[in-house]
């Protein structure tokens, strides 16, 4: 039985769960691929990483280069995280002709072009299912499942992190920062939460996405973003009393020559399948004009979930190289030459459905001051409702859209925080929902 080598680079909670499921599934990998997947070399700055993970020491570095420079070594796998050392490992591997596992979704999103570029260049295959759903398989899903659909849409929940947070707010009404603090002590969160409550980490899930499904060239930096910081119990239980639940959800959608591309909070109804996808999990709609509407539904992040998908890529690759048939299914879907410059939609044209939560001074007319605002900049409203007890003064107002336009919404915004019946700033979150309830 042929042996294919795989090099190691990076130790921690991914590549810890990489190299357990190489150990104890060895045989079944070989059952299935016909080639023994040996793990020839891990490298990790900490030395002390060699007993831990019971790696014989002639098999272990501390210098990732060393690992690339073995001829012996077949595949690469880049464990590292970042956006220098990891790139640099990545196209000295690539210069070497070596093909690449990684699960650097920033890195991809932020810097892709350069890296397809290396790779297609060398004629070296990458992997990254790993870097966008955690177990989830939604890269071969668009890759090879979906080959015979146009993709017309997907949502998503592609930040654990988020997603337990707005669990918990859901389900036990504590406040953003107790949740957060929950999050971090599970291991759920990092110290520095930004990249996952600010949106910017399912931003980068959604720009690979958009390039797989639609053949578009990778366009990070105009995806519209907002996190979930402003969320309080009070919108949860208020959207609860409408039939909606609020999720972060990464949202494409094809718009004749052009993508919606965004990541927000929105308010999904009760039935939609995505509203009861709770704690840590991850999940992803597609819609295709073949297939209709399928889910994928799993654990996004987790030490034996996403190692799961690079050993998946881990055996593509070698398949690949037993048979030479690098290149065999592009790096992004589309032949290169296929692949166009589709601009993503400015979020000032999307036309949506919103909530709105005003908090105003309990005075007679405070109501017809901001629905004429509203009605000067084309807003409908579906419905209002007057809630909760006074405080400071002030009685919250939460009305429902029909459908908008969010510049129109924007201004008419702006004019209501300046009216001197508004107490407080007011709280937008929209939904996605054809016919909102009333």
């Amino acid at each position: 039985m042929q042996s294919i080598r795989i090099g190691l680079l990076g130790s921690g909670t991914v590549g810890t769960g990489v190299i357990k499921i190489l150990k104890e599934n060895r045989e079944l990998l070989q059952a299935r691929t016909g080639v023994d997947l040996v793990l020839k070399w891990v490298a990790d700055i900490d030395p002390r990483r060699a007993d831990v993970l019971a790696i014989p020491r002639e098999a272990f570095t501390t210098d990732a280069h060393q690992v690339i420079q073995d001829p012996e070594v077949d595949i690469v796998v880049e464990m590292i995280g970042g956006q220098t050392t990891a790139k640099d490992l990545i196209l000295e591997a690539f210069s070497r002709g070596k093909p690449v596992i990684t699960a650097n979704k920033a890195l991809l999103a932020e810097q892709g072009s350069t890296i397809l570029e290396a790779a297609q260049r060398h004629g070296a295959d990458l992997g990254y299912e790993a870097a966008i759903g955690g177990c989830m398989p939604i890269v071969k899903t668009l890759r090879e499942a979906l080959v015979g659909n146009r993709v017309q849409g997907m949502t998503g929940i592609l930040n654990g992190t988020c997603n337990y947070i707005l669990t918990k707010i859901t389900d036990e009404g504590i406040e953003f920062n107790n949740a957060l603090a929950r999050a971090q002590e599970h291991g759920y969160a990092e110290a520095d939460p930004f990249l996952d409550v600010e949106g910017h980490d399912a931003a980068h899930k959604l720009a690979l996405l958009s390039s797989l499904a639609y053949g578009m060239a990778l366009n990070f930096k105009d995806i519209y973003i907002e996190g979930i910081t402003h969320i309080t119990p009070r919108d949860i239980a208020l959207a609860g009393q409408f039939g909606y639940r609020i999720k972060l959800l990464a949202i494409s959608k094809r718009e004749g020559d052009r993508v919606q591309a965004r990541v927000h909070p929105t308010m999904i109804p009760f039935d939609n399948l995505l509203s009861n996808v709770n704690g840590t999990l991850n999940a992803v709609t597609v819609s295709g004009d073949a297939v209709g509407e399928i889910l994928l539904h799993g654990h996004g992040a987790g030490m034996l979930p996403t190692a799961s998908a690079v050993v998946s890529d881990i055996a593509d690759m070698a398949r690949n190289l037993v048979h030479g048939a690098a290149g065999r299914i592009p790096i992004l879907a589309y032949q290169n030459q296929a692949i166009a410059q589709i601009p993503v939609m400015p979020i000032e044209e999307l036309e949506t459905h919103y909530y709105f939560r005003f908090a105003a001074l309990d005075r007679p007319g405070v109501l017809s001051s901001i629905s004429g605002v509203l009605g000067e900049e084309g807003i409908s409203i579906q419905s209002v409702q007057q809630t909760g007890r006074k405080s400071n003064g002030s009685v919250p107002i939460v009305m429902l859209t029909h459908l908008a336009r969010e510049a129109n919404v924007r201004r008419a915004l702006a004019r209501i925080d300046r009216l001197d019946v508004v107490s407080a700033r007011p709280v937008l979150i929209r939904i996605e929902d054809s016919d909102p309830c009333c």
